[in-house]
């Protein structure tokens, strides 16, 4: 499903974390297809229970493999899930993100019944290269 929320990201869902936790993907292919359909994400989410999410997000636009929090993906699900009832408004949900890769993220996922989506959560920081 393509979701916007000031950009656009593609939203596939998976039936079974196992799968989630296997990403691999040709980098160089998926940035074409990303460059040419002008999304900035590609988030894959398995939906725990009704209000908790785990997400990986192939990052390879930006220069990365693997972003560990994305907080614009974050506010395209919510949008996603009110647009097709899939979540009773308002809600909160949660997303779990960064965990295969050892950088686990939580994000917070406020969705209104109208109105913007509000990300908020928390991150392992990137240690300063200056030591």
């Amino acid at each position: 499903m393509r979701a916007y929320a000031g950009a656009w990201h593609l939203v596939l869902a998976v039936n079974r974390l196992e799968r989630l936790n296997q990403l691999a993907y040709d980098f160089d292919a998926l940035k074409s297809i990303m460059e040419r359909e002008n999304f900035t994400t590609l988030q894959l989410v398995w939906r725990e229970s009704e209000h908790v999410f785990h997400s990986r997000n192939p990052f390879p636009v930006g220069g990365v493999i693997e972003d560990p929090a994305t907080g614009a993906a974050a506010a395209a699900l919510g949008g996603y899930l009110r647009e097709k009832k899939l979540v009773p408004v308002p809600a909160t949900i949660r997303i779990h993100q960064g965990e295969a890769m050892g950088r686990p993220s939580n994000l917070e996922v406020t969705i209104p019944e109208t109105g913007g989506i509000i990300v908020a959560g928390t991150a392992v920081a990137i240690p300063d290269a200056s030591g």
